[in-house]
């Protein structure tokens, strides 16, 4: 690249970062103006001249610098952290897609994304009981673990142990060791996982959920920034069986099924089957084991909204 290219390369980067920290602070103004003093427990004030709240009342609310969220709304170049983030969407009240909103234009992955387990329905989570011993869960489009049962919640890692951001296929697949290392084809499922995903994010390219979700992996995992380089697609449909070694159970030969759970694709209902006796066996020892664990009765792992 010459350098002339690099030049024009980032101006075009700084003027991209400064209109998404434009858009961040007219965000933040409206949100803030929008909200009374006694929506956030605050005491009005016989003089109050400003709409919603003021700028040190949304700091104190957030436990930040007045100084510190002043620069944020005036659209200056700093550094914002997730955590700092977080606490903001929790004083200015915001609902989950305003929340996700918020974290896309920080270009920050949310540490509590939004889930759609409000389409795990009582009738799901009673399949996914009645499917045991077999592993059964229900994930979203961007491969979210909403719920699950027993079985599968001991198959690879105990997922009720995970933050609920960590229970994302990709990012167990691309960042837990365990979970790697229970995939005996793992390299070649990643592959095709990381296919699938890019397929299924031309639907949602503008959406904030997976932009956060994509430079989360990106920021990671090496692994994933270099397949995800590749372009390479396949159908979501695709189907990829799965060989694990279970520290307790054994060698599992499953074949993957699944099916969407409603008209529009919001969660697929996944089941693994045995793919011969021997594995038919091994899930029984390993339902066995996972309810000696002591496993939720109710194996729901919906993500924090």
């Amino acid at each position: 690249m010459t350098a002339m290219a690099i030049e024009t390369a980032a101006v075009a980067a700084g003027t991209a970062d400064a209109v998404r920290r434009r858009e961040l602070a007219v965000f933040l103004r409206s949100r803030r103006e929008r909200i009374t003093p006694e929506q956030a427990g605050l005491p009005r004030g016989p003089r109050r001249r400003t709409p919603g709240l003021r700028r040190e009342e949304v700091a104190q609310l957030a436990a930040v610098g007045v100084t510190w969220y002043t620069w944020l709304e005036q659209a200056r170049d700093i550094q914002v952290s997730a955590q700092v983030l977080d606490a903001v969407a929790r004083a200015l009240l915001l609902d989950r897609g305003e929340r996700a909103h918020l974290f896309a234009l920080a270009g920050t992955a949310d540490p509590r994304p939004g889930s759609d387990s409000s389409c795990v329905t009582a009738g799901l989570r009673e399949m996914l009981a009645q499917l045991e011993p077999l592993p059964a869960c229900v994930h979203n489009a961007r491969y979210d673990i909403l719920a699950h049962n027993r079985t599968y919640g001991r198959l690879m890692v105990d997922l009720d142990a995970l933050p609920p951001e960590d229970r994302n296929c990709l990012w167990l697949h691309f960042t837990n060791a365990e979970w790697r290392a229970g995939h005996l084809n793992g390299a070649e499922a990643r592959r095709a996982l990381v296919a699938k995903f890019r397929a299924s994010m031309a639907e949602h390219i503008a959406e904030p959920a997976w932009k956060c979700l994509l430079k989360r992996l990106l920021d990671a995992s090496p692994e994933f920034a270099e397949i995800w380089a590749r372009h390479e697609v396949v159908p979501v449909d695709d189907r990829k069986d799965a060989i694990l070694q279970h520290p307790v159970a054994g060698r599992l030969n499953l074949t993957h099924n699944s099916l969407w759970t409603g008209p529009a694709p919001g969660a697929r209902l996944v089941t693994f089957t045995p793919a011969d006796q021997d594995t038919r066996e091994r899930l029984h020892r390993l339902h066995a084991w996972a309810l000696a664990q002591g496993a939720p009765q109710e194996a729901a792992a919906a993500t924090a909204a």
